[in-house]
């Protein structure tokens, strides 16, 4: 399910609140899907419960999954919330073409990295 990677130069709450956010929008965690305790995944992953509580927190934040007092976290369906992530993600990818494009890289070379990773997503 999730996997921390320590030699990850990211927070390992932010390894988690990304794991969770793959599994959410690939569909592997649909809608009103319960995810795990806090207790329970910071066991599963021998971390600290309030790291798995700060992710499960800013998750919430970004309408990923919603928290029921006494029941738990549920994963929550994507209204709206996919078109802002969308937005955020382009406009880091508009910020790394600019500073690739700065770099040296041309247009040509940028077009085919998307399409090798187009390629590898049709594949899956």
């Amino acid at each position: 399910m999730i996997s921390i990677n320590f030699r990850d130069s990211r927070p390992i709450y932010e390894q988690v609140k990304d794991a969770l956010r793959r599994l959410i929008v690939s569909g592997a965690l649909p809608p009103d899907e319960k995810l795990p305790s806090v207790r329970e995944l910071a066991s599963q992953l021998v971390i600290n419960p309030n790291t798995i509580q700060r992710a499960y927190r800013e998750l919430e934040h970004e309408g990923y999954i919603v928290s029921v007092p006494g029941k738990g976290s549920f994963a929550s369906a994507q209204s709206g919330v996919d078109a802002v992530r969308r937005e955020e993600l382009l406009g880091r990818l508009d910020d790394a073409v600019e500073e690739l494009l700065y770099l040296g890289v041309t247009p040509e070379e940028l077009k085919a990295r998307i399409d090798e990773r187009a390629v590898g997503r049709d594949e899956n």
